[in-house]
């Protein structure tokens, strides 16, 4: 009866955590019961593998670094979006003129992707803090705005009127009714731009950083493609010196290479892609 009490009492938790717990058993097992081809084994990880390597860049001190870069622009620019979106969002929902002004703007910035929005912003505000946290700003200001404005939309007219009918300010109106009954909104708004500002700041580290999380992936990324290089080097090399190099270059059965073979192995290892 407790067991059943405590499950019913923290179902969503149990479920939750025990769906991600399932899902990392699965990925981990993925190598033992199933063998994977060539290129994807090369390329593919496993959970305990990933946790080991977090853990020596924490014993490290690399990762702290790159955390403490990437948090001061995600959350300097998720506050700005919150200190520009929430004010826009209310006055822009309680104001017919300024909602036919500038809700097409909104839209289309809103549609626009804010990839394409990065390179300009490098241009204006450099390689540094500053262009990451414009673009994590242009992408989370965007979804709170909508939602807010949203919510002051929907507040019930009923309400709205009644305090009206007792003499209520706008300011009186918005701090009691309004925005109360737009948080809800505000929420959805806030949850969503989080999303917005994380992608934000990880893309832009991508291209416009030489710190960060973002710049920790990237990095990682060409390191990585470095390695298949030298790998792809060391291979051809291996394979003029073999005695059957076409067995181990191609995996055809071995026969002594004809003139010319070799360099038809040279171009195909050379133009090879992963």
């Amino acid at each position: 009866m407790k067991l059943k009490s405590f499950y019913n009492k923290h179902e969503p938790f149990i479920l939750g955590t025990g769906f991600i717990l399932v899902l990392l058993v699965l990925w981990e097992s993925v190598p033992l019961w199933y063998t994977l081809p060539r290129g994807m084994a090369l390329f593919f990880t496993t959970p305990s593998k990933i946790a080991a390597t977090f853990y020596e860049l924490l014993l490290n001190g690399e990762i702290e670094k790159h955390f403490y870069v990437s948090a001061v622009a995600f959350l300097a620019g998720l506050g700005l979006s919150i200190i520009v979106g929430l004010p826009a969002g209310l006055i822009i929902g309680r104001s017919a003129t300024l909602e036919a002004w500038l809700d097409p703007y909104i839209t289309a910035f809103n549609a626009t992707p804010r990839i394409v929005l990065l390179p300009l912003l490098i241009l204006w505000f450099g390689i540094g803090i500053w262009s990451k946290i414009m673009i994590v700003f242009a992408g989370a200001v965007f979804p709170l705005l909508i939602n807010t404005y949203a919510g002051v939309k929907n507040v019930n007219r009923v309400l709205v009127n009644v305090v009206r009918s007792f003499g209520a300010s706008e300011w009186q109106l918005m701090k009691i009714v309004v925005l109360p009954n737009s948080v809800p909104y505000i929420i959805a708004g806030l949850r969503l731009a989080i999303g917005r500002a994380i992608l934000g700041v990880v893309v832009g580290e991508f291209f416009g950083s030489s710190q960060g999380l973002g710049y920790m992936i990237a990095s990682g990324r060409d390191e990585l493609q470095s390695g298949c290089r030298l790998r792809r080097r060391l291979y051809l090399h291996g394979a003029f010196r073999d005695p059957h190099p076409r067995r181990q270059a191609t995996g055809i059965p071995s026969r002594q290479l004809a003139p010319g073979d070799g360099e038809d192995v040279l171009r195909a290892l050379l133009t090879d892609r992963d």
